[in-house]
């Protein structure tokens, strides 16, 4: 009652509070949202030159242009899109600035054009006539009457109404002028392109003369790791060396992982294989074995097989055994698997006949198909025409219409099986059959056969892949998850792995919107290791340098979908963008390797200071000589047998003849060259070469231009925040 009293008496309060609390509820109302009165931004995937991609916009676009499109590919189809969306809003912009654009005349010739050279190379990639993979306009000019008629919303395909057509079309005329601008953007800088006379002299004479020369190369392993001592400011000096290689646009981020390998037990093996064991009886007893085998993971082989083709241990065994025999269960690859012998047969290694195709695809086709092959039997029976006569008139068979319908020497299994065996063993010679395949009907007479007689069999499989059992999936996960509750850093997880044996992988550096790592390759949890990297995660807390991740990361089996793996991850290092520094590079191994090599070109350079001749420098080291190069030039810079080496054959082409140069740091160690022949070789047709080096420049635009474009261009990229 006191406290009621106290509000009775102070109720102004009551009433600020109660205001300053609908205030507050307005206020962050007004400040999140899409209408917030600052235009909030929680929505915006991108920011592209001032153009604003909404995230909605993008997913309409990405179903759209990859619908059904799952899996790992996925990620790579987000940032094809992605890049589609930035390339768009860059060509537009710089277009606008120099008039550049796509006209409506233009643009209905590049999708409707009679001339197929005016359609657009993205259209001719999406209308193909399936059986003859070419571009087919009829497609066009169907989906052309639909438009002019306004009636884009009956559009269907395959029979089915497509409820979007309208936007996917709309969709792909962006694409296709946005194609269309870029390759004029790209022809107009090509034609800028040009190489002028004294240009095309040095590349003619650059590419022309050529160098012989004597060297001497020391390889880096000539000294041992331990001869040589590596410190900070080594890497300093190889980093600042080589700022340009090491640049980075962007932060990038380096994780070190342990793989947790989920497999089979030998009670999970045990179960597998009994239910093998379990399904003989009915797979021997099935009267449907293509039914059977399709419930039970199997395939029916469409061949003939013969003892030296089959593997262990159906090698010796299957020949022994009758036709509707059983075999199994064994062990193929991942997989357990029994055998039935459909059939089994003496054939010869190779048969001669002669058909007359009529091919059919529809039921109407295939009843018209045995209409024709009855009538050509009865001519020919006959005796009124002969089959070669009436092959090369009638049959749709390119391959042997012209011969009469023959085919000579064909070994077994290289025709359909209906032909096949009518070939081999089921037709007599010189008869006439009827034989239905894929291709259509055929009229088929055997006229030999030749070769050793071998016993083939057909056989039909089933099988059960050796995938690890829920239970064993769980004690796996349940290891690696304890395994990461103990060490809450990067170097405790590492000291633990050595004890343990465990095998510690470092991937290679990624960005904040990339999907892979290393070798653990494209995956969603991939995805998810690179989002908690860089604190994207909101499931997860905020990763730090040295930090290990909360849980575990489960890899999925990419044929039979099971988790296959688990994966322990720590950061190892947070490298911001810009020029590198030491101590983000000491961990990567390929630095290491390349200061150590560093070094170790130091200590050879000292070893051979002051010494003229290759002979007695050969001499300070076992296994290495005098060796010889001839035909050297600066246009490709190889050596033969040692591969690309700018640096070494640089210095032989600025070293006087028969002088002994400096030693020189090449690829592969340390290499000394003493120049013997020099063959200079003025360019004849300069006209040729200036041709040449233009078109090799001017090649290179399309890719290069974009690059530069989107170098240069203000890009707010948001994608983490929703993938």
């Amino acid at each position: 009652m006191a406290l009621i009293g106290r509000i009775r008496n102070n109720s102004w309060l009551l009433v600020v509070l109660i205001g300053l609390g609908l205030g507050g509820f307005i206020l962050m109302d007004m400040m999140s949202g899409q209408q917030s009165i600052f235009g909030s931004n929680q929505t915006v995937m991108a920011n592209i030159e001032g153009q604003k991609v909404d995230i909605q916009e993008f997913n309409k676009a990405y179903d759209m242009a990859y619908k059904g499109v799952s899996g790992p590919q996925v990620y790579s189809s987000r940032a094809a899109l992605y890049n589609y969306f930035i390339e768009e809003t860059i060509l537009k912009s710089e277009a606008d600035a120099i008039g550049l654009g796509v006209s409506k005349p233009e643009v209905k010739d590049l999708f409707f054009s009679p001339d197929p050279s005016k359609v657009s190379p993205l259209i001719q990639s999406r209308y193909r006539n399936p059986q003859t993979g070419q571009f087919d306009p009829s497609q066009l000019n169907q989906i052309k009457g639909i438009l002019e008629g306004g009636q884009l919303d009956q559009m269907m395909t395959d029979g089915q109404l497509v409820p979007d057509f309208r936007q996917r079309w709309g969709h792909q005329e962006r694409e296709v002028v946005k194609d269309r601008l870029q390759s004029k953007l790209v022809a107009l800088v090509s034609k800028g392109m040009y190489t002028p006379n004294w240009m095309a002299e040095m590349v003619g004479t650059d590419q022309n003369t050529t160098m012989n020369f004597d060297y001497v190369q020391i390889p880096f392993d000539a000294v041992e790791n331990s001869a040589v001592t590596v410190s900070d400011d080594d890497y300093a000096t190889y980093l600042a060396n080589n700022k340009a290689k090491y640049y980075q646009d962007e932060e990038t981020r380096v994780v070190d992982f342990i793989s947790f390998p989920v497999e089979a037990s030998a009670e999970d093996k045990q179960k597998i294989s009994a239910k093998i064991a379990g399904l003989k009886t009915k797979f021997a007893a099935s009267t449907d074995d293509s039914l059977f085998v399709q419930n039970n993971y199997g395939s029916i082989s469409q061949f003939w097989v013969k003892k030296d083709a089959l593997a262990e241990p159906l090698k010796d065994t299957l020949m022994s055994l009758p036709k509707g025999a059983v075999y199994g269960p064994y062990i193929d690859g991942t997989n357990y698997k029994a055998v039935k012998i459909l059939d089994k047969q003496v054939m010869q290694d190779s048969a001669d006949s002669r058909h007359i195709l009529i091919q059919a695809s529809t039921p109407e086709q295939f009843a018209d198909a045995d209409r024709r092959i009855d009538s050509l039997k009865t001519v020919i029976e006959s005796g009124a025409a002969r089959f070669d006569s009436l092959a090369a008139r009638f049959s749709t068979d390119p391959g042997s219409k012209d011969k009469g319908g023959e085919y000579d020497f064909i070994p077994v299994n290289n025709f359909v099986p209906e032909y096949n065996d009518i070939m081999f063993y089921k037709g007599q010679i010189g008869k006439l059959y009827k034989v239905r395949t894929s291709y259509g009907v055929h009229l088929v007479e055997p006229q030999g056969r030749k070769g050793a007689s071998n016993t083939y069999v057909r056989v039909a499989y089933i099988s059960a892949p050796i995938v690890p059992s829920d239970e064993t999936q769980s004690s796996i996960r349940e290891k690696a998850q304890d395994f990461v509750a103990n060490y809450d850093t990067r170097k405790a997880m590492l000291e633990a792995a050595g004890k343990e044996g465990l095998s510690v992988e470092t991937a290679p550096a990624f960005k904040r919107n990339d999907f892979a790592v290393g070798s653990l390759g494209t995956q969603t949890s991939s995805r998810n290791i690179i989002r908690w990297a860089f604190n994207n995660d909101p499931n997860m807390p905020s990763a730090g340098a040295d930090d290990v991740a909360p849980d575990v990361f489960p890899y999925q089996d990419q044929v039979n979908y099971y988790n296959n793996k688990y994966v322990a991850v720590a950061l190892n290092s947070i490298r911001p963008a810009g020029e590198p520094n030491v101590a983000d590079f000491k961990s990567d191994t390929q630095v290491e390797i390349a200061v150590m090599n560093m070094k170790k070109a130091e200590s050879i350079k000292s070893q051979i200071a002051g010494a003229s001749d290759l002979n007695a420098i050969a001499g300070k080291f076992a296994e290495v000589k005098v060796e010889s190069a001839a035909g050297v030039n600066l246009g490709n810079a190889q050596i033969q047998g040692k591969g690309a080496e700018p640096e070494v054959v640089a210095a032989a082409f600025n070293t006087a003849l028969n002088t002994v140069s400096e030693p020189v740091t090449g690829k592969t160690g340390v290499f000394i060259v003493k120049p013997t022949t020099k063959n200079p070789v003025t360019p004849g047709n300069l006209a040729t070469v200036k041709t040449q080096n233009q078109n090799q420049v001017r090649g290179s635009v399309r890719t290069r231009l974009m690059q530069a474009l989107r170098k240069t261009a203000d890009v707010d990229d948001n994608r983490a925040r929703f993938f």
